[in-house]
């Protein structure tokens, strides 16, 4: 049972995210909103998950507060979602999607957390437990743009609302690792901070952020630049999806021989080949076998960093450190990607977007290999 409760969170999680991140952009051009406006939108979310991701997981930790926190931030997701559909006007949607991006931030910082805690010896496991969420995507992508093309895109929001309150219940079972006195969150951020070794790996991770966002947000783009049928971009995603199910699965094995620090090494060679490879290939055939990389990208990165956040985590704030590592992708990374990306392409087109970030990844792949020992050997000697 250690194993089956966060596995359904997962897959529970991330149904609910394939039917909701699809068409949220989707949903603001039905209300008619400018694209500055859909754009302050997309770009809010992730800036506002940088505060709120590091504050709620701050407090949860500080006073053993994880099971709470947790609530309220599946709760209120699952409650300001169900709402979404009945705010017309720009002023209550921008409201409304603050709230839910500051207060739902840490929801899956938290779960990770109560992951590695509930796994004890077995820590090295996570990326089959983590799986669930690759399952559910891959199951409730289609499911969901069924459900949308026949009922509309309310429904989209009111699945995610369920799926939240889903995940809301079966979190109650989670376990997390307790501190019997109370912590400082500022004090044990500034011990974090002080990790130099840490910190370089959170660098790391914010530049593979940069490169996943323009593909998240813009690979659709350059295939529709390349002229591909807009029938065919789903391809791409559902071969990137089913690519991540093997590295999940050994996972376990990859930390073994790789480590965490291998990983990531890993991950961003694959990041940068992949964004590459995209800009020297620009045809369907190309594009659809690269994004078999997909697995070696993102969730091996994810593995790498969930491991290495939880073993050099300061007492007592296992949570905030999953959050400052998910942050730097999911915030300071998409924000920064998203931004650089949308000029890049729009200046210089796609391949010469692709060709820059991937250079940049292998560029920054190759500093942190001559960076990382020394700042390793420097840390064992002040401990």
């Amino acid at each position: 049972m250690k194993k089956i409760w966060p596995f359904s969170y997962y897959f529970i999680y991330f149904a609910g995210m394939a039917a909701f991140v699809p068409y949220i952009v989707l949903y603001y051009q039905t209300l008619g909103f400018s694209g500055t406006q859909i754009g302050l939108l997309v770009a809010i979310s992730p800036l506002v998950s940088l505060v709120g991701g590091p504050l709620m997981t701050g407090l949860a930790d500080s006073g053993n507060r994880h099971r709470l926190v947790m609530s309220l931030a599946l709760g209120v997701a699952a409650v300001s979602m169900f709402m979404l559909p009945f705010l017309q006007a720009f002023l209550p949607v921008l409201i409304l999607i603050v709230i839910f991006s500051f207060v739902s931030a840490p929801a899956n910082s938290l779960a990770d957390s109560a992951a590695m805690s509930m796994l004890g010896d077995e820590k090295h496991l996570y990326g089959r437990v983590r799986m669930g969420g690759t399952f559910g995507w891959a199951l409730a992508a289609p499911l969901a743009g069924i459900v949308v093309a026949r009922y509309g895109l309310s429904w989209a929001f009111w699945v995610y609302a369920f799926s939240m309150f889903v995940a809301l219940l079966i979190s109650q079972n989670f376990l997390y690792t307790e501190q019997k006195e109370e912590s400082s969150f500022w004090q044990g951020l500034r011990v974090l901070l002080g990790n130099r070794q840490l910190m370089l790996f959170l660098f790391m991770a914010f530049i593979c952020g940069t490169a996943f966002a323009t593909v998240n947000n813009y690979l659709f783009a350059y295939m529709n630049q390349l002229h591909i049928d807009e029938s065919r971009m789903g391809y791409a995603l559902t071969i990137a999806t089913a690519a991540e199910i093997p590295v999940l699965f050994f996972a376990n094995r990859l930390l073994i021989r790789f480590k965490p620090r291998g990983l990531l090494i890993l991950s961003m060679a694959a990041t940068g080949v992949r964004l590459l490879l995209y800009a020297l290939f620009d045809s369907l055939t190309g594009i659809l076998v690269f994004q078999l990389l997909n697995g070696l990208t993102f969730p091996a990165l994810w593995v790498a960093g969930v491991s290495y956040a939880n073993d050099n985590a300061p007492a007592g704030l296992s949570a905030t450190t999953q959050a400052v590592f998910g942050t730097m992708i999911f915030g300071f990374g998409a924000a920064t990607g998203g931004f650089l990306g949308g000029i890049l392409l729009e200046k210089l087109g796609g391949q010469m977007m692709y060709a820059i970030f991937g250079a940049m990844t292998l560029v920054m792949l190759v500093i942190y290999v001559f960076l990382e020992p020394r700042i390793a050997a420097q840390h064992e000697k002040a401990v």
